[in-house]
């Protein structure tokens, strides 16, 4: 993440959702570009109105949005400010997507229902995206359901800067499942820490039973560091919990790229002592009301603007990438 090379603003048009304008703009200053202002309403019948603040004629257009609370609102945000830069004659319209919630619905595991991660994809190169750049899909095949350029990047490099200030002696990375075990091997072995996981059932979207640990043996470890994607209720992390401190860990560092904390997922799991602190990025907005002193939010501005700026000087990203060494 040392490109520098400047980015001319004249070329560039860069705007953001009502869903997290805090990192759309610490995105923008990286790059040296102005955050052009959005006007977003409604009309008395419930309708969005939007309407873009500069002229994007012939120019790349830059929209970040995450798919976060209220996320339907957010999605039509999105999909009507794509479509007004491609109807505006915008070059190119990338849609920058920090948090693509949509993406835990990646498989048909039930009659009846829609893969809507595949949907969306499909809405997105629909409404005139010409590019997608997200981080830390839910699986890896949320990846191959864009039928459009797409740049999955990773949260990895802001965790490890901020924990290579740490002491991690003793520690061991736990997955809260299997499905989670590649992605935190791939981040355990950047630390040189050992890994285990946990066995895990899915009762329903808040309930979940972990009945033991596959792999590295968590006795003789005192700390663990639970990795996971995202964390809404905090459920699947509470569960494990109780699991690391049944096996004697005492001191338990929670780390997710996408830090939801809905119903109540974030004192749910401040109220476990064992959780000495949550380290998150900001994909999703989090406002200073609902933080907590063991809550430590990560900026992942670099890493868009790095990749920004490579795509524009034509660079490979594939050191920024979620597979990448």
């Amino acid at each position: 993440m040392t490109n520098t090379q400047p980015i001319d603003p004249g070329e560039v048009r860069f705007f953001s959702g009502s869903s997290n304008r805090e990192l759309a703009g610490k995105i923008a200053a990286q790059l040296g570009v102005p955050l052009d202002h959005t006007h977003i309403t409604r009309f008395s019948n419930d309708n969005m109105y939007i309407q873009l603040g500069a002229s994007v004629r012939y120019r790349r257009v830059y929209i970040v949005q995450s798919l976060s609370q209220p996320v339907n609102d957010h999605l039509v945000e999105l999909l009507m400010m794509i479509d007004i830069a491609r109807g505006a004659a915008a070059s190119e319209v990338h849609a920058i997507i920090p948090y693509y919630s949509f993406g835990r619905s990646d498989k048909k595991d039930a009659p009846r229902i829609s893969i809507t991660a595949r949907l969306v994809a499909d809405l997105l190169k629909t409404a005139g995206a010409t590019h997608v750049m997200s981080m830390m899909f839910h699986s890896p095949q949320v990846h191959g359901f864009f039928g459009l350029p797409t740049d999955p990047l990773s949260s990895r490099l802001v965790f490890k800067e901020y924990l290579s200030t740490l002491d991690m002696e003793g520690s061991i990375i736990v997955a809260p499942d299997m499905g989670q075990a590649k992605s935190a091997a791939r981040f355990a072995k950047t630390l040189n820490l050992p890994i285990a996981a946990g066995n895990k059932e899915r009762i329903s979207d808040t309930k979940v039973i972990i009945s033991g640990l596959v792999g590295n043996q968590v006795r003789g470890h005192k700390r663990a560091m639970v990795y996971d994607d995202e964390i809404a209720t905090g459920g699947s992390i509470e569960e494990l919990s109780r699991v690391l401190i049944a096996e004697g860990i005492e001191d338990i560092r929670v780390v997710c790229t996408h830090g939801v904390f809905s119903r109540g997922g974030l004192d749910r799991l401040v109220a476990i002592p064992q959780i000495t602190e949550i380290i998150t990025t900001d994909t999703v907005h989090i406002p200073p009301e609902k933080t907590h002193p063991k809550l430590t939010v990560l900026s992942v501005a670099k890493v868009f603007a790095s990749a920004i700026r490579y795509n524009i000087n034509r660079q490979s990203l594939s050191d920024l990438f979620v597979f990448g060494e």
